[in-house]
């Protein structure tokens, strides 16, 4: 039988008294209509990050069904008009992307055939944004799924903390790369006590930027972990030996040279870059009887973390904080945390992880829905994005 999820329906009706709003919102001046919002329905999470979005707008969420075929194939079925409207694709990534993504691209694909006049993109965690460069002979896949989104009628997205802002580039329409930091700075604020004894902490030099940005926010010191980079990578097949040095024919091909004829180029020799060498792990900056917040994009594999963890408690940090935007938590990473020396895991709602928390209570959630409502309110009513962006370097 097919699996199918329903997403809520009813006409779209402003509410006379918008929700309140917080971080320097004030009420929502909502349009009168000309928009629909809509859940691709991947998860329960998405249909509830898709009410909390619709509630804060005054709107209702539009009605479509989308589900599975018994041969796992997927079905969108719009059960309203949208010609000549605004349509916002409210999807989050679960576990299983690739379901995700087919549901999206599907879903906007039915939008564009049914005449709608804009097809925009609400994808707070964008998929595949770890695979932005090139590895050998690997691809872009970030870049490919840039171009299926455009193919399928997708005409703007609104995301939230690229791995890499450079994935903007991908696209060849407009990307809102909004910030999950006031939030969690917020919460660091709020929630954390003390937290004027805590230093910021980047657990590898690639994330230096990031926390520096925390910790001038907050008045904060900032330390740096050394020594995580990744084990050398052998380059004995990636065919820089291309030409080889030695062929072997079969017969006389008369281009053959009189000399060298195995050395297609003689007199040549690239010089060899040494192999890299993990090196001993080291903290830049005291944190001995500080509260350690390490601030991150994403958490997914959390190993690295816990060895951090382990490593700042050694230094003398009597307590651990994870602040990360995206929490993914794949595997067996929630029984990892619950069992390290981290205290607390702090993550926003961009990502379903209702099923993590209940395995680890160290995980806390943070609604990010605010602002996802008010870019969608400011794109449709054609308002400025710069007030989301205050304060925001080009650095952050």
């Amino acid at each position: 039988m097919p699996i199918r999820r329903f997403g809520g329906h009813r006409s779209l009706v402003s509410n006379s008294q918008p929700a309140k709003l917080s971080y320097g919102f004030t009420k929502m001046n909502i349009s009168r209509g000309g928009y629909r919002v809509f859940s691709a329905n991947s998860t329960t999470a998405c249909t509830e990050l898709a009410k909390k979005i619709t509630e804060r707008l005054g709107v209702e969420l539009g009605k479509s069904v989308v589900y599975q075929e018994s041969n796992s194939e997927t079905r969108v079925d719009v059960k309203e008009s949208v010609r000549g409207q605004d349509i916002f694709i409210i999807q989050t990534i679960p576990r299983d992307v690739n379901t995700a993504i087919m549901e999206l691209l599907v879903m906007a694909y039915a939008l564009k055939t049914s005449c709608a006049k804009n097809i925009i993109g609400v994808i707070p965690y964008f998929p595949y944004s770890k695979q932005c460069k090139m590895r050998k002979r690997g691809s872009i896949v970030c870049k490919l799924l840039a171009s299926m989104l455009a193919k399928a009628g997708l005409t703007h997205i609104i995301t939230m903390d690229l791995h890499q802002k450079e994935i903007q580039g991908f696209f060849t329409f407009p990307v809102d790369n909004l910030r999950a930091s006031p939030f969690l700075i917020q919460y660091i604020q709020e929630e954390i006590p003390d937290y004027r004894n805590a230093i910021i902490v980047a657990k590898s030099p690639s994330a230096a930027k990031r926390a520096q940005s925390y910790a001038e926010r907050l008045r904060l010191g900032l330390a740096v972990m050394h020594g995580e980079a990744n084990c050398s990578e052998s380059d004995m097949a990636d065919g820089r030996q291309s030409p080889p040095l030695s062929r072997t024919t079969t017969g006389h091909t008369g281009l053959e040279l009189p000399c060298h004829r195995h050395v297609p180029f003689p007199g040549i020799e690239l010089p060899i870059m040494m192999a890299k060498e993990k090196p001993p792990i080291t903290v830049v900056g005291d944190v001995g009887g500080r509260i350690a917040i390490i601030i991150d994009d994403i958490i997914d594999d959390v190993e690295d973390f816990i060895a951090a963890a382990e490593i700042l408690k050694e230094r003398g940090a009597y307590k651990i904080y994870i602040m990360a935007t995206h929490g993914l938590l794949s595997a067996d990473g929630p029984r990892l945390i619950e069992e390290s020396a981290i205290d607390e895991v702090v993550v926003t709602n961009t990502v379903p992880h209702e099923v993590q928390k209940l395995q680890c209570p160290k995980i806390k959630t943070v609604d990010v829905s605010m602002i996802l409502a008010e870019a969608i309110r400011r794109i449709h009513n054609g308002e400025s994005m710069a007030y989301l962006f205050r304060n925001i370097a080009v650095d952050d």
